[in-house]
């Protein structure tokens, strides 16, 4: 099978080293590789064939987590992954919210490299171990300008509440994303790390713990607050 991965990075080292990671994804593996930001919204415009985009957070041209939040908005159809030499947990959570499926640490091993990767291409979201391993303490420190910010008692966002009431409600991730008014694969992020907190591995067993732990009536009273 063919995979078209975009590979956006300035430094021609970390790309060719990042070549050998994904050609282990496939038997064929078609690299577009950009070097800044500007390049790497023009590669994705005249390769509209795209399975994957690799993007460095620290390129000429990036606004950082900005530029995830750009990317994402002009091709909401190709499966993001940001790759950074960073991994604070608010930079990890920021990429995320902004519709990024998952991130990378510069500092991980080819091995843990092509794990994520093969999750993201298979239709799911990765998170890394760094989003849980840091003391949510040091998140919801004052001045800390994060998602996790307002995390409730059982650890969820107020987006995520919101997600989890609308799935109790039965809508799918698009009928979500109407009602949010956020790009599905954002949404699909939230659902993922709705799960994780509640750790279950499907909308019926997190609808169950949710009215077990009385989450839902929580997410009910919190849709005006998102």
């Amino acid at each position: 099978m063919k995979v078209q991965v975009l590979l956006a990075d300035d430094h021609a080292l970390f790309r060719d080293g990042m070549r050998y990671v994904l050609q282990q994804l496939s038997d064929q593996v078609d690299i577009i590789c950009a070097g800044n930001f500007n390049e790497t919204l023009k590669q994705a415009e005249i390769n509209p064939g795209l399975d994957l985009a690799l993007i460095d957070l620290n390129m000429p041209g990036s606004d950082g987590v900005a530029s995830i939040r750009i990317f994402h908005h002009h091709f909401p159809g190709v499966p993001l992954v940001v790759v950074s030499g960073s991994d604070q947990r608010a930079e990890i959570e920021w990429v995320m919210e902004y519709g990024a499926m998952g991130f990378i640490s510069k500092s991980s091993s080819a091995k843990e490299m092509v794990t994520a990767l093969r999750v993201v291409l298979g239709g799911d979201v990765y998170f890394p171990p760094q989003l849980t391993a840091q003391p949510e303490a040091e998140c919801n420190q004052p001045g800390n300008d994060n998602p996790s910010q307002h995390l409730n008692m059982h650890g969820l966002t107020r987006r995520q509440m919101q997600t989890l009431q609308y799935l109790a409600e039965g809508l799918s991730n698009k009928e979500i994303a109407l009602k949010m008014e956020l790009a599905e694969g954002t949404i699909k992020v939230h659902v993922a790390a709705t799960y994780q907190v509640l750790q279950v591995s499907s909308r019926l067993d997190a609808v169950r713990k949710a009215q077990k732990l009385g989450l839902i009536t929580l997410a009910r009273e919190g849709n005006s607050g998102v």
